[in-house]
């Protein structure tokens, strides 16, 4: 912990340093609501701000309030949401929304335990809609949050173990000024995205550098502890791409799990599984082209992608027996959520469709 001179030091500097230096004009942060600040908050989860604005001004344009959003189908949500990665947040955005109008006459709620209790927020985005949007006076500690905190106070350790984390909730709480909360957690999450980056912080700009026990010591690279290295496994999927004339065959997944929700192609473990499922069906083929294999990278795993295009004589209705399955025009990308591997070849027909189309 601080000495609490540190402290106010602390949130003094900061707090001048972002009057002078933060970022004020950001979409969400214009004409500010708790719809566009929570919307912001959880979009910006594991994603930098440049990536995050076009898809913050196209959802916000789309669904102008939490009611839009709540009546909108699941599939307009994740197409909107298509690129963006990490697609849970996208579907308890939705089921958030439609908690926040069943339960608070489509008003966003305002206590902090009804905030935490909406699908998808934990308790440093509950606390930074409540202060951001409203002034309320809690502490936030997101990723950039968090490697402030580890080299102001040289905090040892990964932050994603828990008692580390909870040394750097404690040091959150300690520095959180009440009267200027609002600017102080935009400061906070500004000087990380900024100046005290993951690698060549600029510690001469700084307004922390006087007291900050990494900078001092010359050791902000051991801050904060990484997590320890584990190689991730691999896996390997076979997909099957059906197209007939201009149109295309892709099935919606279970909304639970992995892409849940999303549009694909069909999946197979094993590539005998594939061959399987071909001899079962019967399709009438006009030819076949394995396409090029490629890698997709999750949080816990590499997934290896071996896709299989078959172009058909007739359209089937053998594989319309899933649950899900759509064909759909292979013109444009369709208005539906789409793994970002399934957009990748999706994209990949279109263009080989239109050059066909040249020759």
């Amino acid at each position: 912990m601080l000495q609490q001179q540190d402290a106010v030091w602390f949130s003094n500097q900061l707090v001048s340093w972002y009057q002078q230096h933060g970022r004020k004009t950001l979409p969400w942060q214009l004409e500010k609501t708790p719809y566009k600040t929570w919307l912001s908050e959880i979009m910006l989860q594991q994603t930098q701000v440049a990536t995050v604005i076009p898809y913050f001004e196209r959802f916000l344009a789309r669904f102008n309030d939490v009611e839009a959003l709540a009546a909108a189908e699941l599939d307009e949500v994740l197409h909107l949401w298509t690129g963006l990665g990490y697609y849970a947040r996208a579907r308890n955005l939705h089921k958030a929304a439609k908690m926040i109008v069943a339960e608070h006459r489509g008003q966003f709620p305002l206590g902090f335990e009804q905030v935490l209790a909406l699908p998808g927020i934990g308790r440093s985005t509950a606390g930074a809609v409540l202060s951001l949007a409203l002034g309320q006076h809690y502490p936030i500690l997101d990723g950039n949050c968090k490697r402030v905190l580890a080299r102001f106070a040289a905090v040892p350790g990964w932050p994603g173990d828990k008692a580390t984390e909870q040394t750097l909730w404690q040091l959150a709480e300690q520095i959180t000024p009440k009267q200027t909360v609002a600017q102080f957690n935009q400061a906070m999450m500004d000087l990380g995205a900024t100046l005290c980056s993951r690698s060549k912080p600029r510690c001469s700009e700084c307004p922390l550098k006087l007291k900050c026990k990494a900078a001092l010591a010359g050791e902000q690279a051991l801050y904060p502890g990484k997590k320890p290295k584990k190689a991730l496994p691999e896996r390997q999927s076979f997909w099957l791409l059906l197209q007939h004339q201009q149109q295309v065959l892709l099935l919606q997944r279970p909304a639970a799990g992995l892409w849940g929700g999303l549009y694909g192609f069909i999946e197979f473990a094993t590539a005998q599984e594939r061959e399987q499922y071909l001899a079962l069906h019967a399709l009438q083929i006009e030819t076949t082209e394995q396409l090029p294999a490629f890698r997709h990278t999750f949080s816990h795993f590499h997934l290896w992608i071996q896709p299989q295009l078959l172009k058909l004589k007739s359209l089937p209705d053998a594989v319309q027996e899933h649950s899900g399955a759509s064909w759909f025009r292979i013109d444009a990308i369709p208005a539906v959520g789409l793994s970002a591997p399934a957009k990748q070849l999706f994209q990949q027909l279109i263009a080989t469709t239109a050059d066909s189309e040249d020759r």
